[in-house]
């Protein structure tokens, strides 16, 4: 069994909560792992078991890119996302469920839009017009979902809805410092990293999802309401207690800007100096 990363220099994590699942975590591993074979970059996986105990001591010992980390107890998804996410090395790491519901290639897609377009998070958008996932799920699970989200997105997210949607990837250096900050171990724990993200002005880039897989689903609408209430005033409560400052990321999209705006300027073209109404060339 695996349970340290190696240091080494990784371009893409995937990191795989899982919570008595171990069979579908073999399952998907395997998926991830013939997917990514034929790839040139760099590539790990990690898999976070919270708490359930289900995997045999030697799990994945063949498998030198693939690590289980366990935790002690069940501590809820948003725990377990975290520590993957601060464990992994990657470049770019995403963090998806782990019965893989989404499309493989959306793995290399948010990959190359966090490295060729410089965005610091990507999320999965359920409700893009070019997404397919509404018409999947119960009509309740779809009322509580829109219900969830407008509740969200007026008091948290100032309009950005779709927090909960299971495929997001963030930057490595970001990442780092966005997961150190995030407190929310259960249900609203998207809501809590879309919040920061947009409290530290991060660049989020939304892409279009099409649900091919929905195994591993335990939503129990009253139970999991009154918890995103329970969360989302969690999440107010640390916003005002300051738990959520970042020096770390304030100065990293300052930096990022100026860069910017000093490339733009150095690409403007000269314009000759004009000293007491001539112009001197």
């Amino acid at each position: 069994m695996a349970t340290d990363v190696e240091t080494s220099a990784i371009d893409l994590s995937i990191v795989l909560p899982c919570y008595r699942a171990a069979t579908l975590a073999h399952r998907s591993v395997a998926v991830l792992s013939e997917y990514l074979g034929s790839w040139t970059g760099r590539w790990e996986i990690i898999v976070v078991d919270d708490g359930g105990g289900d995997f045999d001591d030697d799990a994945f010992a063949g498998a030198p890119r693939v690590h289980l980390i366990r935790l002690p107890h069940n501590l809820g998804k948003g725990a377990a996302v975290r520590t993957g996410m601060l464990v992994a090395r990657g470049g770019v790491r995403i963090f998806t469920d782990i019965d893989l519901p989404y499309d493989c290639d959306l793995l290399l897609a948010i990959a190359a839009v966090i490295h060729e377009r410089g965005f610091h998070l990507v999320v999965g958008d359920r409700t893009l017009s070019t997404s397919s996932y509404a018409a999947d799920i119960g009509f309740p699970r779809r009322a509580a979902s829109a219900l969830f989200s407008t509740f969200v997105g007026t008091l948290v997210t100032g309009g950005f809805f779709d927090t909960q949607c299971g495929l997001k990837g963030v930057r490595g250096d970001v990442a780092d410092e966005l997961f150190r900050l995030v407190r929310i171990h259960r249900f609203a724990f998207d809501v809590e990293v879309i919040y920061l993200a947009l409290k530290h002005r991060l660049d989020i880039h939304r892409i279009p999802v099409q649900l091919r897989n929905n195994e591993t689903s335990s939503i129990r609408l009253l139970r999991d309401a009154t918890r995103g209430v329970i969360d989302i005033a969690r999440i107010k409560w640390h916003q005002m207690t300051g738990c959520y400052e970042s020096r770390l990321l304030e100065d990293l999209v300052s930096r990022e800007f100026d860069q910017v705006r000093e490339s733009a300027t150095a690409a403007m073209p000269s314009k000759p100096e004009q000293v007491a109404g001539h112009v001197i060339r």
